[in-house]
């Protein structure tokens, strides 16, 4: 292998990535490998705090009205100059791109104009003030005017139009395989030390493990759970983790009238849709032991969750404890829903994107069948799951979702608020979940400048989510890197993996 001396890195990531197109599919490997190629005007830490990135500094000139100073001297990998007329066409093209299964129209729903003041100025009107615009735009890549006007997602595979302003140009990318990045020479923020990174994808758990500790990698994520003892020993790595942002959940399927994959128990489709009923959703939940699945599926790499962010980040709600186990009421529960002797459904998930995704799917089953709902699972790749997912094939799926803004608004503009492309909501919200009272909510939380009023108001929507089961938290993620000797990984939170972060160990 050509190690670090050779400046070249090979890392392995354990999650699919589906395209290079940065603003097609809001998922979190095709954000890492994105966030080698593109910046964002706000940039974010490990700690998903905000920094300066493509803009140097923002204000508020107006209640309504942000105004964003650009940073001078950058170009594109072609040599052309970046400018605040490529900010206005990357926010024009963010929520439009075609046959994306969850794209990025949150984050700049907010924004009614978008002003060219001069090649380094722009403003964004909103119709509303909408504090949190800033960190908003830290999830949406920049892309040029000059190649991305006309390309489609096809054209940012192929490589013509993967030409960005950060620290690696695109050399090649095979899908299912790896993208092979080599170092932008002339980057705004510095050489990067690796000219060479072979982004790989390992998707299985013990390849990864044991790509890195034969050397065939530097960087891998995901640790798998059943190789961290082993892995901990072993002087040939170090370990690198953080408590993450990303929530497991199960998300009911909350249209009317039959849903797939669930009958009675004869198998014959239900007329009516279980999961409409509250208590049927609380019944599921409470029959979930998650102290359990922390325990022994994820093998504390994961704790017990009752919302979707981890204590002490902004919007969490201390009062909102994961639910407790109890058989016999949710037994109770789905008798008074009409269904004492439970019914049958089959729980969709994926099996290579997240840590134990299929076996966390596996033994939820098992908890639920014990209750009468006779749970079977059936785990699809990736590429597979998300597109049938984003049809609303399913009626039951775990899913995962990162709230890499740091904040609790994010899960709901994306995952729970009514699904409303012209208001640009809910772009993953697959499950179809709608509550108008959880939608006024964000809506004031967003336009609420004091930080404190508007924290206030988020833990409201925490606790109104997790009394109406809008969603089933299972657990939440620690991040874990393995890395081998003579080196080191600064962890994120938003758990993505970057060559940025891979340094020569001091």
């Amino acid at each position: 292998m050509q190690g670090a001396s050779a400046q070249t890195l090979n890392i392995g990531i354990g999650g699919a990535v589906t395209s290079i197109d940065p603003h097609f599919y809001n998922a979190s490997p095709n954000n890492g490998l994105a966030m080698h190629l593109f910046d964002f005007l706000v940039g974010r830490d490990e700690k998903a705090q905000p920094v300066p990135g493509l803009a140097e500094s923002w204000r508020a000139v107006e209640p309504t009205v942000w105004e964003f100073k650009l940073r001078p001297g950058v170009t594109w990998h072609d040599g052309k100059p970046f400018t605040a007329d490529d900010v206005a066409f990357s926010i024009a093209r963010a929520p439009n791109v075609p046959n994306s299964p969850g794209g990025f129209g949150g984050f700049v729903r907010a924004i009614t104009k978008v002003e060219v003041l001069d090649d380094l100025t722009v403003r964004m009107h909103t119709a509303a003030p909408h504090p949190l615009l800033p960190v908003e735009l830290g999830a949406v890549s920049i892309v040029s005017r000059h190649v991305g006007e006309g390309a489609g997602t096809e054209d940012y595979n192929s490589g013509r139009a993967a030409i960005g302003t950060g620290p690696y140009r695109l050399d090649s990318y095979r899908p299912g395989d790896r993208a092979v990045l080599r170092r932008n020479e002339t980057y705004w923020g510095g050489r990067e030390p690796w000219e060479v990174v072979n982004y790989r994808f390992l998707p299985n758990d013990g390849a990864r493990s044991a790509a890195v500790l034969a050397g065939d990698v530097d960087v891998i994520d995901q640790v798998p759970s059943s190789d961290l003892a082993r892995l901990r020993r072993d002087n040939r790595v170090g370990l690198s983790e953080v408590q993450g942002v990303r929530l497991m959940y199960i998300s009911p399927d909350a249209r009317e009238g039959s849903v797939p994959f669930v009958t009675d128990n004869d198998g014959k489709p239900l007329a009516q849709n279980p999961f409409r009923d509250r208590r049927v959703r609380q019944a599921l939940s409470i029959a979930i032991q998650r102290d359990a699945l922390a325990e022994r599926i994820m093998e504390g790499t994961a704790a017990p969750a009752g919302q979707w962010m981890p204590e002490g980040t902004f919007g969490y709600n201390p009062d909102v404890r994961p639910p407790a186990y109890d058989a016999a009421g949710a037994r109770r529960l789905l008798a008074e829903a009409g269904f004492p002797n439970g019914f049958r459904l089959t729980l969709h998930s994926p099996n290579d994107r997240y840590p134990n995704d299929a076996k966390l799917a596996q033994a939820v089953a098992q908890m639920w069948s014990r209750i009468g709902v006779q749970t079977q699972v059936e785990a699809l790749p990736w590429t597979t799951f998300a597109a049938r997912s984003a049809r609303q094939e399913f009626g039951m799926r775990l899913a995962g979702w990162g709230s890499t803004t740091g904040e609790a608004s994010s899960m709901i503009i994306n995952i729970l608020a009514t699904h409303d492309t012209a208001k640009r909501l809910g772009s993953n919200n697959h499950a179809r979940y709608s509550n108008p009272e959880l939608d006024a909510l964000l809506t004031r939380a967003s336009t609420t400048v004091d930080d404190a009023q508007r924290e206030a108001v988020l833990r409201q929507a925490v606790k109104l989510a997790t009394d109406e089961a809008a969603l089933i938290p299972v657990v939440q993620l620690v991040n874990i890197w393995a890395v081998r000797r003579g080196l080191t990984y600064a962890p994120r939170m938003d758990e993505r993996t970057t060559a940025m972060g891979v340094r020569a160990a001091p």
